[in-house]
């Protein structure tokens, strides 16, 4: 019984043959441009061509970065990409020419979470919270063994609470949102800035960005960081500490025995890991007088979403 999933960001589309094990046995991928949502939609129909001639294909699940609607067969809103109120199930069907398969639209970090509780990390939990930190932030919560989507499909977009008043202006539309300050994009933000403001001590990334600070990136960061710069050591230590306040902080609402770390950042390893797991413990309520979650690497790497939303098209 195979599926497909895809993962669509906001440049690209990856998507893969899935079977029921969360094997990928095929994979492709396709360029987009996020403010052309038909040039997505035309992706999606062309990579669904191109794997379903060699694999027989029931489902296909697509990861979608924004706010699915209950039945998900829509995306209600995103924040970089133009979609609003988009028929994107219906769109694509109306491409591929194919009433017999069905079409599932899934929130991505929902996509990426289900495939580390499923095949990942999170295989032995049975309540898990996975943060998947990359140019946002985003989550996915197991409660019982069972996806929490909420009454309105909308559940678990944790990189949009509001941790800073009056803080950095977030594509949602407010102000001072976690993903503002746990995210690669954030680390990206703090080194350029701290690049100007302390170049005595930028050197080494400053090299790593050509010469230009507008041109550093998270994972010439991390690089400098295993190389042992300080200054990046501490900008992934800032990451971590915002990371690990803010899991603390959803632990008091949903109490996980688990707490996996997902997304581009945590090529980082322990340099951002441990930031992490020493915020959680400082901020966590009640410590010492009760269980404490374990918080881990994501296992699954970049084919998480495509392979969570191939299994959640298939279930």
């Amino acid at each position: 019984m195979h599926a497909i999933g895809v993962d669509i960001g906001g440049t690209k589309i990856a998507a893969g043959v899935v079977d029921e094990n969360g094997k990928i046995l095929a994979q492709t991928r396709r360029d987009t441009e996020p403010d052309d949502v038909a040039s997505i939609d035309a992706a999606v129909a062309d990579v669904y061509a191109e794997l379903s001639k060699e694999f027989e294909v029931e489902a296909m699940g697509l990861a979608a970065a924004g706010f699915v609607s209950p039945d998900r067969t829509s995306v209600l809103f995103a924040p970089n990409i133009a979609w609003r109120e988009y028929p994107l199930a219906a769109k694509v069907r109306a491409l591929i020419g194919d009433d017999d398969v069905k079409i599932v639209v899934e929130n991505d970090a929902n996509a990426a979470g289900w495939a580390e509780f499923q095949f990942g990390a999170g295989r032995d939990a049975s309540d898990m919270l996975m943060l998947t930190v990359g140019t946002g932030l985003g989550g996915a919560i197991i409660v019982d063994r069972k996806l929490v989507r909420g009454r309105w499909g909308v559940a678990a977009e944790v990189g949009h609470m509001r941790v800073v008043p009056g803080g950095h202006y977030c594509g949602c539309g407010h102000e001072g949102c976690w993903e503002q300050y746990a995210s690669g994009s954030a680390l990206v933000r703090d080194g350029q800035a701290a690049l100007i403001a302390q170049p005595d001590r930028a050197t080494a990334l400053l090299e790593l960005a050509g010469g230009d600070a507008s041109k550093l990136n998270g994972p010439q960061i991390t690089q400098a960081a295993q190389d042992g710069d300080e200054l990046a050591i501490e900008l992934l230590a800032t990451l971590g500490r915002w990371i690990g306040e803010g899991a603390a902080s959803v632990t008091a609402l949903l109490d996980p025995e688990l707490i996996v770390i997902g997304g581009g950042v945590g090529a980082a390893g322990d340099l951002l890991l441990q930031p992490v797991r020493k915020a959680f413990a400082d901020q966590l309520s009640a410590r010492g007088h009760r269980p404490e979650a374990q918080i881990d690497l994501a296992q699954q790497g970049n084919e998480a979403g495509i392979v969570g939303a191939a299994d959640l098209a298939r279930s």
